[in-house]
């Protein structure tokens, strides 16, 4: 059975910073393109930022390119979003994603963590 477990959400001030991990069960996360999506109260679940299997290549949304950072250890199974300089407008609860492509397309999400930007 496939799980992705998030974790690291939480309440935080604006401009403070949380780092979100999303450890992995029933499959080689080395194998997937990992990513971070948010959907905040009335809203779309939106793109948030991308890493490759391999890890050399990264996709940031422009609202959180140069405050977040997406990260990956496939030796423990877990990627990681690293949210700095947090504003209101990234309230939202984030979600994990594992996407294989190809002839059998493997994707999975996590159950979500709730990151609260308020003073």
């Amino acid at each position: 059975q496939v799980q992705l477990v998030e974790s690291g959400g939480g309440l935080v001030q604006p401009g403070g910073s949380l780092r979100l991990s999303c450890a992995a069960s029933g499959i080689t996360l080395s194998s997937y393109r990992m990513g971070w999506y948010r959907q905040a109260p009335g809203k779309q679940r939106e793109l948030v930022a991308w890493i490759s299997s391999g890890g050399s290549t990264k996709y940031y949304a422009s609202s959180v390119k140069g405050r977040f950072t997406i990260s990956r250890d496939n030796a423990k199974n877990t990627v990681y979003l690293q949210m700095s300089s947090l504003k209101s407008e990234d309230t939202a609860v984030y979600y994990c994603n594992a996407y294989l492509g190809g002839p059998g397309v493997s994707d999975y999400w996590g159950q979500g963590t709730q990151v609260t930007v308020s003073s």
